[in-house]
């Protein structure tokens, strides 16, 4: 079967072809530009091609199109010209999933890392991630099998499409609620739709609203199931040792109660796929996922890279931030923040300006706007308590963060601990070019 990719270089497109690949399906792609996604599909011999080009369809079976692609783009209405079947990622994903027995997970945070940890834990099954783990330097786990690891996007409601065989659910803190109608009674259905779904539910009963479900699912319970939390480095990377329930002692890659928490969600959804010492063993495995608590640097200072974006997820991070510097001599901790989307920093301006208490110095680079119109937005009256620096960008060389006001070099940050926070660029700002 030949199928063709449409905005092939997105993480979600990207990850469908990869493993369509993995099934013996030959694919083929486009996109605007190119990226690392592009090129590692270019390198295992997919034909991309690059800007759109109504050539690059050359009667597959199937052209598939990320949610960006619109009804004009000439590819599509060549595909349609050559009557072949155009889908959506999102009912997409019903076809590829059919027939598969899908491991599910989904919530508001930490699903990409719980996702990444099962995948550690069950290496003989195929994954589909929305972040690349560091174990396989990759965001799909290329195996030929009927069982999958996959992540489920909540954000357009794709989640219900995935045909869990067993759901895992992190939390369900309202996001994305454009995608319902910002209703919250259908927000809920939704997450209760997509867990009556599966065979096998696994569920976080410190989440507000799953803990008052009357379904059968395996529950944990935070407070009481996982004990003796303790925090180590091993050559030089954040490890956490806690005990889950009866089962014993586990160490995961990580520093955070956060961290124990996704780990025990995944080993609970493992417990009858293998020996509970293989599954000890193999989450041993997990090395973290990129843009996650990712330390891209550790000398002359320690700079990390992290995705959070909502002030539930800056907040547990930086917990874990304040762990680590522990173990380095209580390190000044500067934050750089990328606000994402001005709505979302509107509908949760409290919780940001609360989130970042305990850092020693904040930086604020303007909104990533992610198609948004711009909004006039006070940010140094809000944020007037914590004395913030304002940057248009930074960049980094040699273990250095340099802090621009447009083309003004303002300062350069030498020593410390520094965390970038956000889903825009500042993730390729925080990195050395030629890296």
């Amino acid at each position: 079967m030949k199928v063709h990719f449409i905005g092939i270089g997105g993480i979600g497109i990207s990850g469908l072809a990869r493993y369509l690949k993995s099934q013996g399906v030959q694919i083929s792609g486009s996109d605007i530009a190119s990226n690392k996604s592009v090129k590692k599909l270019q390198k295992d011999g997919a034909k991309i091609t690059i800007p759109h080009c109504k050539d690059a369809i050359e009667g597959q079976d199937l052209v598939i199109h990320s949610a960006i692609i619109k009804p004009e783009n000439i590819e599509i209405i060549e595909a349609k010209n050559q009557n072949i079947p155009i889908l959506s990622r999102k009912d997409a994903l019903e076809k590829i999933l059919q027939d598969k027995r899908v491991f599910s997970v989904c919530g508001a945070h930490g699903k990409s890392t719980t996702t990444a940890i099962l995948s550690s834990i069950l290496p003989h099954f195929g994954a589909i991630i929305g972040a690349e783990s560091k174990e396989f330097d990759c965001n799909v786990r290329e195996v030929e099998s009927e069982s999958i690891v996959f992540e489920a996007d909540e954000s357009d409601k794709s989640f219900l499409n995935s045909n869990p065989y067993c759901a895992i659910v992190t939390n369900t803190e309202p996001e994305h609620m454009e995608s319902y109608n910002h209703n919250l009674d259908e927000f809920y259905e939704c997450y209760k739709s997509f867990l009556l779904k599966a065979q096998k539910r696994v569920i976080n009963m410190d989440d507000p609203f799953l803990s008052t479900l009357d379904i059968e699912a395996t529950r944990l319970y935070p407070q009481k199931d996982i004990s003796n939390i303790t925090y180590f480095l091993k050559d030089d990377e954040p490890h956490t040792r806690f005990a889950l329930k009866d089962l014993g002692e586990f160490e995961v890659w990580g520093f955070g109660e956060h961290t124990a928490l996704n780990a025990s969600l995944a080993i609970l959804a493992s417990l009858d796929e293998l020996p509970l010492e293989s599954i000890r063993a193999n989450l041993k495995n997990f090395k973290g996922i990129k843009k996650r608590f990712d330390i891209v640097s550790k000398s002359p200072c320690i700079i990390i890279d992290d995705y959070a974006h909502h002030p539930t997820e800056i907040k547990a991070t930086l917990q874990a931030v304040k762990i680590y510097t522990q173990n380095k001599a209580n390190l000044p901790i500067t934050c750089i923040w990328q606000p994402h989307k001005y709505s979302r920093f509107l509908d949760n301006q409290k919780a940001f300006i609360e989130c970042f208490k305990g850092c020693d110095r904040l930086i604020i680079l303007p909104v990533w706007r992610a198609g948004e119109n711009h909004i006039q937005i006070d940010f140094p009256t809000l944020f007037s308590s914590y004395s913030p620096t304002f940057a248009t960008h930074i960049s980094q060389e040699g273990g250095k963060i340099y802090v621009y006001e447009n083309e003004c070099l303002l300062e350069v940050l030498s020593e410390g601990l520094i965390i970038g926070f956000g889903a825009g660029d500042i993730t390729y700002q925080l990195r050395e070019k030629n890296v």
